[in-house]
This record gives C-alpha cells, sequence and structure tokens, in this order.
C-alpha cells in the first residue's frame, strides 16, 4: 500500500480477489504499522505492530497456500 491509496478501495479489491478464488493474500500498510491477512473462506485478521501481536506481525506464512514459505516483515517505513 502507497501513501496515495485509499485503505477502503485496496479492502474492496482484496475481497473481489478472494470472490475470485485467491486463497490467500496480505495487505501491508506501513501507514497504520498493520498488516490485513485475508484467507479464503475466513474472516480477515488485522496485525498491528503497535499492539502485543507485535511479534506476530514480523513472520507471515504462506500457510496451506504456499507451504514452508515465510515472509519477514522487520519493520515498516514510509519511504
Amino acid at each position: 500500500m502507497s501513501r496515495t491509496d485509499k485503505l477502503e478501495m485496496l479492502q474492496e479489491k482484496m475481497l473481489e480477489y478472494m470472490t475470485s478464488g485467491v486463497r490467500l493474500g496480505w495487505m501491508l500498510n506501513p501507514q497504520d504499522q498493520q498488516v490485513e491477512i485475508y484467507c479464503l473462506g475466513q474472516a480477515k485478521e488485522v496485525r498491528t505492530a503497535r499492539s502485543a501481536k507485535l511479534s506476530l506481525l514480523t513472520q507471515l506464512s504462506g500457510e496451506a497456500v504456499l507451504p514452508d514459505f515465510v515472509l519477514q516483515v522487520d519493520r515498516f517505513t514510509e519511504d
């Protein structure tokens, strides 16, 4: 997500992707220091760097969609 993107529009796009059969999606939002995790058939999960879930934010699993894949999120920058 870039500074010029609107969160609501990107969330709508992600829901369209899920409706089209995408099984896993991550939206990284550096402005709010959070990651939205979309898994087909499940409620959206939000991990925020400012919450107790900080340790959970640092690694995002590919789950059953991409077994053994892990995305390391060390920190957010707004370059």
